[in-house]
């Protein structure tokens, strides 16, 4: 199992992805704001999502995971 976790503490603004879908390497998979700018978030693994660890609108620390993968 892999685990994409924030590059950086923010609001989490939407998902690009659902359970169940398909990532591939390099993907964007969901939108944070910080600092009022939009960033990426993007996959450094393969493999389908697991789990939607957060909610959009939730405050996501950095390190903290966003999404799983298997």
């Amino acid at each position: 199992m892999a685990q994409i976790k924030s590059e950086m503490a923010g609001t989490l603004l939407e998902y690009r992805v659902k359970v169940g879908d398909s990532v591939a390497s390099g993907q964007e998979v969901a939108v944070l704001e910080s600092m009022k700018m939009e960033v990426p978030l993007v996959s450094h693994a393969s493999g389908e999502v697991s789990r939607l660890a957060k909610e959009p609108n939730d405050f996501v620390d950095e390190g903290e995971v966003v999404i799983e993968l298997k």
